[in-house]
């Protein structure tokens, strides 16, 4: 055998040996994971998406928002005249959590509109944050307060009108107030027409908190006062009643001043109608966030806006 075919024996050999001393440890071996110095994608404001070369890291995407349009929700009738609707469920966690990404930048300390201008004033100590009209769970919510409307709003006519969020901390409050405005107000759009805020939402985010109840003065119940004393109603407590909790908590009151008081519970809301027939302000809707006792409440303002076109 020549010197050549010698070699390549042994060097098949060599291989064959290698293979047979490494054979029992392969099965414990696993490949090194492949990791990109790409940023995760896609990135915000680059609509592109490479589907390697990511990052074993939690993504951007997993925070995507995804409406339920089939989302449950129940209301009680609380008032007639005015109409005031309590909303059990109007707002679902997931779009809480969304919702309040979303804003948690944009707080600033709270402003009223005076004489035709917006200013800081010591009767409104809270903070707002105005929300993006794009932003899917604002999208979602709005849609559903739209067709919890029916037929008070005008489609092609009228809107939803942007919404914003506001949150009390201690010793934070918003005195008696009206959401409708003295005056309509010039359209933005340079379509000629005014337009004023025809309801109110007020749903709750957050109610980690005492105090803080939403009390309209003026408001009444429907049926009148029990003949055999107390309290006419227990408002909104057959769930918790039905739960067996230990603690019955009525979620709208009898205000000792007068009036009902709404306290805050995260995902349930009030509405209200705020404009008579013929478009004027309805005193009776005035309401007042009264003063945090502690802890932080937060919730959103939906004003859908009724337009009138200019005289």
């Amino acid at each position: 055998m020549s010197a050549n075919s010698l070699s390549k024996v042994a060097g098949i050999s060599a291989a064959a040996l290698l293979v047979a001393l490494t054979a029992p440890y392969l099965s414990n071996f696993s490949p090194p994971q492949l990791v990109s110095f790409v940023g995760e994608l896609p990135i915000r404001g680059y609509p592109f998406a490479i589907p390697f070369l990511r990052n074993n890291t939690t993504s951007s995407t997993d925070h995507e928002f995804a409406c339920d349009t089939l989302h449950p929700y129940r209301t009680e009738l609380v008032s007639l005249d005015p109409l005031i609707i309590y909303i059990h469920n109007l707002i679902s966690p997931i779009e809480i959590t969304s919702l309040l990404r979303t804003a948690e930048p944009r707080f600033a300390p709270s402003q009223v509109t005076k004489h035709g201008y917006q200013q800081n004033t010591q009767e409104r100590t809270s903070s707002s944050a105005g929300l993006p009209r794009d932003d899917p769970a604002v999208v979602c919510v709005l849609n559903r307060a739209r067709n919890f409307l029916g037929t008070m709003l005008r489609d092609g006519w009228d809107e939803m009108g942007p919404p914003q969020l506001v949150r009390y901390s201690t010793g934070q409050k918003f005195n008696l107030h009206h959401d409708w405005f003295d005056g309509p107000r010039w359209a933005a759009d340079d379509s000629n027409r005014k337009w004023n805020r025809m309801a109110s939402f007020f749903a709750i985010l957050q109610d980690n908190c005492t105090g803080g109840e939403t009390h309209f003065p003026f408001a009444k119940g429907i049926a009148p006062p029990n003949p055999r004393g107390g309290s006419s109603w227990r408002g909104g407590m057959e769930d918790q009643i039905q739960r067996q909790d230990e603690e019955l908590k009525p979620l709208w009151r009898e205000h000792e001043d007068g009036g009902l008081a709404f306290r805050p519970v995260a995902g349930n809301a009030v509405f209200w109608v705020n404009l008579h027939a013929n478009g004027t302000g309805d005193l009776r809707t005035n309401h007042a966030g009264l003063p945090l006792l502690s802890g932080q409440k937060t919730a959103m303002n939906i004003w859908p806006r009724q337009y009138y076109p200019a005289e």
